[in-house]
């Protein structure tokens, strides 16, 4: 009698490598493994990654590229909506479960898999993530999650693997790492805490330069087309600068945030490429859009950006955003300067055909050339009639 067929989210790292043994002895599964890059992983690390799983005794794995892809449905919204979560983590893995889950989800439909699993825990935001694109994309799926359900600490994980010879990085095991095209996650014992912070060795990027350089990101309708003047596609954009960026140590933070499931949690990134991206995106708007179109984007980028954090990314409400914020960037186009340093960056200025800031009108406290002191004095005092009328009525 055959076995039945599971399909397990894999990344080769503590969590999936014990849900792979688990499965198979366990549970008495054929396990498929799949993982999903979303651009965090090298070609290398792809075929070791696959080595490993098929050293497990998996059935087949598959490599299930969608970094493209990601940059494109997901990605570019973000940073048109400038989506900085508590004004700090750029989602950097809680916009790529989404696309995870729907690739995991179309491959366990492709093979009849009667069962999908991924290593979350049963305190995180990834399960709910997870979950929700299982049961609207497969819902005849049973979903396993054996990290959850057996409420295993990493140190239980890593007696267990140990006990089956599997030979890890155990001193790397005590940190929780998700890379991806949009920054790394790190998790360990310090972010368990609301006063420890993660120690240098924690990061997977090392501060290798001294001193300072500035680069150049081009942007055309809000999509990033150049770095330092050398045309390229949105995702070597991103790769190029977070080559040079994360080589100072920038983009480094511990986020603090409320969980989907309702407590608080926090957890370390370093995300150089996103948070200078997006700040630089940021500051060429303030200069080619106009006050209310930078008001009404900011509401909707943070609503776009906590539905995707928590796992909304199906809702056709979502679409709806995107228009939206796809149309307010017809007219940002131009060059932004960054400089960069240990652990901090600075943006200098932009240069764009489309600057508000270049109009013959006037310039701030300095020179009206549109309007008379005159036209002023009227202004003002229309625009101080209902609070003066307010202020007459009520003694105020």
């Amino acid at each position: 009698m055959s076995k039945k067929k599971v399909v397990l989210a894999f990344s080769g790292g503590l969590d999936t490598t014990y849900c792979a043994f688990y499965l198979q002895e366990e549970r008495n599964l054929d396990v498929y493994t799949a993982l999903v890059n979303t651009g965090g992983f090298t070609p290398d690390q792809l075929v070791e990654t696959e080595k490993k799983a098929r050293s497990y005794g998996v059935v087949d794995h598959v490599n299930l590229e969608k970094t493209q892809d990601f940059y494109d449905e997901c990605l570019r919204y973000l940073i048109y909506g400038n989506v900085l979560k508590n004004n700090t983590y750029p989602l950097s893995v809680s916009a790529e479960r989404a696309f995870q889950a729907l690739a995991i989800a179309k491959y366990a439909k492709s093979i009849n898999a009667d069962y999908i699993a991924h290593g979350s825990t049963g305190a995180g935001n990834d399960q709910v993530r997870f979950d929700l694109i299982f049961q609207i994309i497969c819902p005849d799926v049973e979903i396993i999650t054996p990290i959850r359900d057996n409420k295993l600490s990493r140190q239980a994980e890593i007696e267990y693997l140990k006990g089956k010879g599997v030979n890890l990085s155990w001193e790397k095991a005590k940190y929780s790492v998700n890379r991806g095209l949009w920054g790394t996650s790190v998790g360990g014992a310090e972010t368990l805490t609301s006063h420890l912070t993660l120690p240098e060795e924690a990061y997977p990027s090392q501060v290798q330069k001294e001193g300072s350089e500035e680069v150049e990101l081009t942007f055309e309708k809000g999509q990033l087309t150049a770095f330092n003047g050398k045309k390229m596609g949105a995702v070597q954009v991103i790769e190029s600068l977070n080559a040079v960026a994360s080589q100072y140590g920038i983009g480094r933070d511990v986020h603090v945030g409320d969980t989907i499931i309702g407590i608080k949690g926090r957890v370390g990134f370093e995300a150089a490429a996103p948070v200078v991206i997006i700040k630089a995106h940021h500051l060429l708007e303030k200069h080619n859009l106009t006050k209310w179109q930078q008001h009404w984007k900011e509401q909707l980028g943070n609503w776009y950006g906590m539905l995707l954090h928590e796992g909304q990314f199906l809702d056709p409400v979502m679409r709806d955003i995107e228009v939206f914020l796809e149309n307010t960037q017809r007219n940002v186009t131009g060059t932004v300067k960054i400089k960069l340093a240990p652990y901090r960056f600075e943006v200098i200025g932009v240069q764009s055909d489309k600057d508000l800031m270049a109009s013959d009108f006037g310039q701030y406290g300095e020179m009206n050339n549109g309007w008379s002191g005159e036209d002023v004095k009227g202004f003002t005092k229309i625009l101080a009639n209902q609070t003066k009328i307010y202020s007459s009525i009520n003694n105020d």
